[in-house]
């Protein structure tokens, strides 16, 4: 064998290592992207059924505390906000201050007994609580998969294909919640 065959070789040897590490990476940036997609899809439809829980829930509260009318429309507003909000940092914020009107709605519950009885309430209570469940373990999924898949975007060699081909990174999705400082703030004892 002659040396301008075997440099030819090697030469096509690590023209086909490129290429195929190449179509490697990028199949593992689409697997990861598809992942992130589906995973949202998963938040998406649990959020959906939360939205759809809370006309019958205001309509429940509206019937005992009818006079709570800027409670109950606060609630519908949130509600609205949250059905039309695009993507996971504005779904983020709107799920957070429709969980921030929720909360004021079951608060009502305790100045009304017979609302807080009541069977139909106590249900759609139980279900949000089930959804309210189902969303964290979603959106602990969709958040894992945006972390890989940023992750993977920023690694040496990927970061070159991404940019290639328009890979760019996603938000997570965190519930942004107007009283979350309050909440987690210590309360002050003084005697």
């Amino acid at each position: 064998m002659s040396t301008s065959l075997i440099v030819l070789l090697v030469i096509g040897a690590v023209v086909i290592g490129v290429v195929l590490l190449f179509i490697g990476i990028y199949n593992r940036l689409v697997a990861l992207r598809q992942t992130g997609n589906q995973a949202w899809a998963d938040v998406d439809v649990q959020l959906k059924q939360r939205h759809d829980l809370v006309p019958n829930l205001v309509e429940t509260v509206k019937g005992y505390a009818g006079h709570e009318k800027s409670t109950l429309d606060a609630v519908v507003r949130a509600r609205n906000a949250a059905v039309s909000a695009q993507g996971p940092e504005a779904a983020g914020a709107a799920e957070g201050a429709l969980s921030g009107a929720l909360r004021q709605l079951f608060a009502l519950s305790e100045a009304y007994p017979d609302l807080k009885a009541n069977t139909n309430f106590l249900e759609l209570q139980r279900e949000l609580s089930n959804i309210e469940t189902k969303i964290a373990a979603a959106r602990r999924f969709f958040n894992n998969a945006v972390a890989e898949l940023n992750t993977a975007i920023e690694q040496f060699p990927a970061v070159l294909i991404a940019n290639m081909f328009g890979f760019t990174p996603r938000g997570f999705f965190e519930v942004q919640e107007a009283e979350r400082a309050a909440v987690e703030a210590a309360p002050s004892v003084k005697f």
